[in-house]
């Protein structure tokens, strides 16, 4: 038919599939079959297929390769997708009886091509524009008062003729029968009335729905901040402060990184923020990544944490990014970008990167400057939708050894301490990583050691953990001004932060509850109350019974 009509043009979508369909054993495949009319100029075709399937197919049949003319199509750009999006878009507002204006035509090219990073123009500006317009169509789906009147009329009679058949009424039936014929008429025109409304009635679609399509789609905050957000992130850096005690400078820093880039100011080719937490160890560098994620994900769900002590050999690399080809494991996919790739709007901690192979910090280097990492298969997984927070007690070793030096504690001799100890610190770090790393993070933060007002906080918001787990058993715990003073000598120690404390909580709290409930000596709806005793010098907890029950007992720890 082909041969005979000159003027048709043969056009095979994925043409890739023609090699080898429909060959068996000493038979021709298509491909085979179209080669002579291919050559003979029998035929005029036009096939589509990707880069990588022609490679593989294709390339490989030189003789069919040799008989079609390579035609490269490149993505469009911004501006030819608007035109295209333009030129379509009355076939999308016939089928979901919606309107675009143009800013929305804008916002689905703009949009799409900045965060929808693993498709190409035009086909994921289009897939916004139908996702939108049916979207909104659902939302503006509103069934008419008058029509649900008259089915909740037709569920009555119905009812209600049921009732009287089963009485033998058979009159009144027929008379029912009669009202629920006339009522489904009306339902009828009600419904086929509210259709002609909402074929003629076009909803309009702006700006702030496609944004809100995008965020969807991509799981990336990016629609404009209701009040109620700018309220958030205006006050959270405040709240951090209750979170993580003692470290203002480092929570302010992370803060104004988040809100540079909620407003919309950061640069998109960058990530988020990248940091360094340096510091003694148990100060809160880590538990400051863990409030960050609660605070904007309301869970630790979407913080990515990598323990980098596990990347301690040169070829473990592999596992960040992926096995390369011919390893076992290579269709896996790697532990940091495939997780990147299912949730690209997340917090990184890579914990105790010191302890990492020094070579694994330079495939950081382009995720730093770029917000690009290359995993095993080849594919291009974005970070600019990250916030990536390295931790380090590098140094520490060094101010536990050495401290300040010889000398008296004079006035200035404190002050200068901080100082000191940030110096030491700040050499430490230049001697471990190399300047190109280092001048790729956007900022190093240096955490300070904590006070013994610090550790009275921190008594606070560990206690509240234990009360939360005591209520689940029933029991209440009051701890005296007195007790959380003992509590905080017996766990502070400058050198070690703040994880003494949770041992000391363990051994004078926790143990001498668990050896009191499981010897009976407390029942559900009793409040224990905690006091130190100067005489004994240790804890002593006073029982208080229910209103109900004896007087209370008292009982030491």
């Amino acid at each position: 038919e082909l041969e005979k009509n000159r003027d048709v043009i043969l056009f095979i979508d994925e043409i890739h599939t023609i090699v080898g369909a429909g060959g068996a054993s000493g038979s021709l495949d298509a491909s085979n079959i179209f080669k002579p009319a291919l050559a003979r100029g029998e035929l005029q075709c036009i096939g589509a297929s990707t880069l990588d399937e022609y490679r593989m197919h294709i390339e490989k049949d030189g003789a069919l390769d040799r008989r079609f003319q390579k035609v490269v199509i490149e993505p469009p750009s911004v501006a030819d997708t608007i035109t295209i999006l333009n030129n379509i878009k009355s076939k999308y507002e016939d089928y979901h009886s919606v309107v675009y204006d143009q800013e929305a035509i804008e916002a689905c090219v703009k949009l799409s091509d900045r965060y929808m990073t693993d498709r190409l123009l035009p086909d994921k500006a289009i897939d916004v524009l139908d996702e939108v317009g049916a979207r909104v169509h659902l939302k503006n789906i509103n069934v008419p008062q008058d029509i649900v009147e008259l089915e909740k009329q037709i569920e009555e009679v119905k009812n209600e003729k049921n009732r009287v058949v089963k009485s033998q009424r058979f009159e009144e039936a027929a008379n029912l029968r009669d009202t629920e014929k006339k009522l489904g008429e009306a339902l009828e025109k009600a419904k086929t009335l509210w259709e002609d409304e909402s074929k003629t009635k076009r909803f309009p679609i702006n700006e702030e729905n496609i944004a809100e399509v995008v965020s969807m789609m991509t799981g990336i905050p990016v629609k404009r901040m209701v009040e109620a957000e700018t309220t958030k992130l205006r006050k959270m850096a405040e709240e951090m402060k209750g979170m993580v005690i003692g470290q203002d400078d480092a929570i302010s820093k992370v803060v104004k990184a988040i809100q540079r880039n909620r407003v919309g100011l950061k640069d998109p080719k960058k990530p988020i923020g990248t940091f360094i937490f340096l510091g003694p160890t148990g100060v809160g560098k880590t538990e400051l990544a863990r409030a960050l994620a609660r605070n904007m994900f309301d869970s630790e769900e979407s913080l990515i944490r990598i323990d980098m002590s596990e990347y301690m050999e040169k070829f473990s690399v592999s596992r960040l990014i992926g096995a390369p080809p011919g390893y076992v494991g290579y269709e896996e996919g790697g532990q940091l970008t495939e997780k990147v790739r299912r949730k690209p709007y997340c917090v990184i901690l890579l914990d105790e990167i010191e302890k990492a192979h020094p070579d694994i910090y330079n495939i950081l280097l382009q995720v730093l400057d770029d917000g690009i990492l290359t995993d095993g298969l080849g594919r291009k997984v974005n970070f600019k939708n990250t916030l990536i927070i390295m931790t380090s007690n590098i140094g520490a070793r060094q101010l536990k050894d050495f401290g300040d030096g010889v000398g008296f504690a004079t006035a200035t001799r404190v002050e200068q301490t901080e100082e000191n100890n940030r110096s030491v610190i700040e050499k430490a770090l230049k001697r471990t990583f190399s300047p190109e790393f280092l001048n790729r993070v956007d900022d190093v933060v240096v955490f300070n050691s904590l006070t013994k007002d610090d550790i009275f906080l921190i008594i606070d918001i560990i206690m509240k953990n234990v009360l939360g787990r005591l209520v689940n058993l029933g029991l209440n715990l009051v701890l005296t001004a007195e007790a959380k003073t003992f509590i905080a000598d017996k766990g502070y120690d400058v050198q070690f932060g703040a994880r003494p404390l949770h041992r000391a909580i363990q051994k004078y709290i926790e143990d001498p509850l668990a050896e009191e409930i499981l010897n009976f000596s407390v029942k559900e709806g009793d409040t224990l109350i905690g006091d130190f005793d100067t005489a004994q010098n240790k804890l002593v907890f006073t029982l208080q019974k229910k209103p109900n029950e004896k007087a209370p007992k008292s009982k030491e720890a």
